[in-house]
């Protein structure tokens, strides 16, 4: 099991990650690009509900807390050492950790 001093700085990294892929100007061309791609075909739902994941906070934020919490468990090397439910509750935390910062994030805005 992951510590909860890790945990939060999991949380963290997939807070910034979504911050990136759904508000940061850098990726404002793919994004524009992929409503294009998803304008040439409109009522493709494929395409309409990728369209809608990068555009949620809390949708995009928990698949990208998952790939983080991956991504830092194959680097570690601790990906066997553990049960899968309990990497699916570390998954939960990664991703509550996130979508709190992006909820007071919500809330400084207006």
């Amino acid at each position: 099991m992951i510590s909860l001093p890790v945990l939060a700085v999991l949380g963290f990294a997939a807070y910034r990650a979504t911050q990136l892929g759904v508000h940061d100007s850098i990726l404002d061309p793919a994004r524009t690009r992929l409503a294009a791609w998803h304008a040439r075909k409109i009522d493709s739902q494929p395409r309409g509900f990728l369209l809608q994941l990068i555009s949620c906070v809390y949708c995009f934020g928990f698949w990208l807390s998952g790939v983080t919490l991956l991504a830092y468990l194959c680097a570690t090397g601790s990906w066997g050492n553990t049960s899968w439910i309990v990497h699916g509750v570390e998954w939960f935390a990664v991703a509550g950790v996130q979508a709190l910062l992006n909820r007071r994030d919500d809330t400084l805005d207006g």
